[in-house]
This record gives structure tokens, C-alpha cells and sequence, in this order.
């Protein structure tokens, strides 16, 4: 039995559609983001961060979501190829670049001030440098998705990064509430047919609802009721 410390669309989704796959036995326990609950003395016990979501793995906590995924599908043999896997280098590859390159940049693009300030001027001039930054990203994962020979990157079953990857994209389509979409499936046809081949698998379908989330779920997202708040 795990135990899934988590917000509604936040980090912790990608979490829970893992463990809606692997068919695990988890509880949930939703972290109040409303009294900023996951700064708290106690939460940073379990993520020392402070950030969503972390995971009871054993009795230990475990933070940082890629590794929380990467430990779940090692544990369990599904969603990643083992370590003596001649695929594994290219999926650590690409599971990386998300958790290193693509998730930072969205989170700088939703809390700019964490990273620069206040100053407006500064606040326009990184928003425009973040959104071109990530929409080489998501040019980058267009040309992987347009060249593999199945629908997810190993081929007909998704791993831990298919599955982070269509909730990075997902994210950008909503937050911040008050901006035009970082990101269009529309314009990236590749993309747009990976996001609705996952959707539709039943681990989403239960997962999004267990949140309030209404389909479709990432080809068109649509916010849930917390959705002024984005992912952290």
C-alpha cells in the first residue's frame, strides 16, 4: 500500500495515472494548497522542497516526481525498461530532459516571480524568452513523437515517460490562467495524436476523474475545479 500526497492537477496526477496502470493498492492524502499546507513543517518531513507531491514508499517518503515513477516501475517491472535493458539509455534520456528541462521551465513559466521578482518590465521580457524556450521544447518531443514506430516511445504500451510527458502537455494549455496557451496540440499533429491515444487509456480515464477533471483530458484540456491554481 502506498500512500500519494497530492493537490488536483497537479505534479502528484502523474503519480496517480502510474499507479492507476500498474493496478497498485494506494491511499491518498490531499495536501491543502489554500493554507500553503505543503510549506508546512510538517509536509517538508516527507518533501524538504516543500512541493507536490511526494509518495510513502515502503514507509520512506519519496519526492521529486520522476524519481517517484522511476521507483514505482522498477519495483513493479512495468512502464520502463529494467537496468540491463538496451532501451533503458534512451528512455532515461528522454524521461531527464522532462523532469530537467521541460517541467523547470514550466514551473518558471508559472511562477516567474519565484525567479525574477516583481518588476513588470523583467516579468515581460522572461514570459517571452520562457514561452520561445519552451516551445523549442515541445518542438523537440513533435520530432520524437513524429519518428518512433509506435504511439509512445518504446512502441505499443507507454512508460513513466509517456505518460509524465502528455501531463507536461497538458499544463502549458491552461496556466497561467490569465495568458494565451503556451501550447497548441493543434499545431503539433504529432503530439495531438499521442495526447488522444492516451487519454483514452482507462488509468487516465480514472485517474482525472478521481480529481474532478473532465474529459478530454489533454488533446483539449479542460481545468478542474482548481484550476486557477497551477501545478506546482
Amino acid at each position: 500500500m502506498y500512500t500519494l500526497y497530492y493537490a488536483p492537477d497537479n505534479a502528484s496526477l502523474v503519480i496517480r495515472v502510474v499507479l492507476e496502470e500498474i493496478g497498485a493498492a494506494y491511499n491518498t492524502w490531499l495536501v491543502d494548497r489554500s493554507s500553503r499546507e505543503q510549506e508546512s513543517e510538517e509536509y517538508r518531513r516527507l518533501n524538504p522542497v516543500g512541493q507536490i507531491p511526494a509518495c510513502i514508499i515502503d514507509g520512506e517518503p519519496v519526492f521529486e516526481t520522476a524519481a517517484i515513477a522511476l521507483a514505482l516501475a522498477d519495483r513493479h517491472e512495468m512502464l520502463a525498461p529494467g537496468p540491463q535493458s538496451s532501451e533503458r539509455p534512451t528512455f532515461l534520456k528522454w524521461l531527464f530532459f522532462l523532469s530537467n528541462t521541460l517541467h523547470p521551465d514550466l514551473r518558471q513559466l508559472y511562477y516567474p516571480t519565484k525567479y525574477i521578482g516583481a518588476d513588470t518590465t523583467m516579468l515581460k521580457t522572461h514570459a517571452r524568452i520562457t514561452r520561445d524556450r519552451l516551445d523549442g521544447h515541445f518542438k523537440i518531443l513533435e520530432s520524437l513523437y513524429a519518428g518512433i514506430g509506435g504511439p509512445f516511445l518504446l512502441g505499443r504500451e507507454p512508460t513513466i515517460f509517456d505518460i509524465y510527458a502528455g501531463l507536461c502537455l497538458r499544463w502549458p494549455q491552461l496556466y497561467p490562467p490569465d495568458s494565451p496557451p503556451a501550447f497548441n496540440p493543434e499545431d503539433h499533429p504529432a503530439l495531438l495524436r499521442f495526447l488522444q491515444t492516451l487519454e483514452k487509456r482507462p488509468s487516465f480515464q480514472r485517474a482525472f476523474a478521481a480529481e474532478g477533471i473532465p474529459a478530454p483530458y489533454l488533446s483539449d484540456a479542460q481545468p478542474c475545479g482548481d484550476w486557477e491554481k497551477p501545478p506546482v
